[in-house]
């Protein structure tokens, strides 16, 4: 028997696994490879906390706390430079308590996990460029695979010049 249950419901019965899916959670999830553990939240969350949340568009995120305020929070997510400023105690679903890193589960408590947290949110202001930078490094790798792989197939630019000359 399938039993078919909203996010929402999972995580009010308990502790709920959710493969991650985009890469806004990066470096500290990775697209595809990683899950989160979601637990209830009792009360108001604090800064660094990790909440999964309903956006405006109706959209299941999760995203880092990166400040409290009166009527809501700050988000941000840890792959990302741009603030979400509307998000409120009634968009909030649950929250991270971990991860889990092939078959290593992080607890959110974890002495690593922690100075991990005050270094990539406290520079926050070199996301930008760091972000940038990475993509960039990734894309250029990307091509340069790409294009060994056309010169050792034969396809390349440097083969067609060879058989024209024949």
């Amino acid at each position: 028997m399938i039993v078919h249950t909203s996010i929402e419901d999972a995580v009010k019965k308990g502790n709920f696994v959710i493969h991650s899916h985009g890469v806004s959670m990066w470096p500290m999830i990775r697209n595809g490879k990683d899950s989160v553990k979601i637990t209830e939240v009792s009360g108001r969350l604090e800064k660094n906390d990790i909440p999964l949340y309903k956006d405006r568009l109706g959209r299941y995120v999760i995203h880092r706390i990166i400040k409290v305020t009166d009527t809501g929070y700050v988000i941000c997510g840890d792959g990302l430079y741009e603030k979400e400023y509307d998000i409120t105690d009634k968009n909030i679903l649950g929250k991270v308590e971990g991860f889990f890193r092939k078959e290593k589960y992080i607890s959110c408590e974890n002495k690593g996990y922690k100075l991990y947290v005050k270094i990539w949110v406290g520079l926050i202001f070199m996301r930008k460029p760091v972000i940038w930078t990475v993509r960039k490094m990734r894309r250029a790798r990307q091509l340069i695979k790409e294009y060994w792989l056309r010169i050792i197939k034969g396809k390349g630019h440097y083969n067609k010049q060879k058989e024209e000359n024949k």
